[in-house]
């Protein structure tokens, strides 16, 4: 996002509609818990916890979600699909300022559990 935007948000974290990032961390818990929903083919999963992230970082909203469960598949999904929905509503409530806002990249970090086990994104 743009710097007026960034430094905006810094200040008092609020913009015409209202607190960015707490709306958004709520629209990410929210869209885990329908993940099923969004995705085909995507099982429904009891989460245990969903916990989201969304703070300012230079010019940038930086999200990240941490989704658990007790259950034969992993919940990777539920927690992409918390951040893609936080980072489009971090858009949608500041778009009026800015329709140049970039989302992305979006990727996971860290799993555990389900068929394919642990997995952790090599640090480049």
């Amino acid at each position: 996002m743009g710097r007026l935007i960034a430094a905006a948000l810094r200040r008092t974290g609020q913009i015409a509609k209202g607190n960015v990032l707490e709306t958004a961390r709520l629209a990410g818990i929210q869209a885990a818990k329908q993940t099923p929903a969004l995705i085909p083919l995507c099982h429904p999963v009891g989460l245990d916890v969903i916990e989201l992230d969304a703070r300012i970082v230079g010019d940038e909203v930086r999200i990240a979600a941490r989704v658990t469960a007790e259950a034969k598949t992993g919940v990777e999904m539920e927690a992409l699909t918390a951040v893609a929905v936080a980072a489009l509503t971090v858009y949608d409530m500041c778009k009026s300022a800015d329709k140049g806002i970039e989302i992305g990249p979006i990727r996971l970090i860290k799993k555990g559990g389900g068929k394919s086990g642990l997995w952790s994104r090599k640090q480049r």
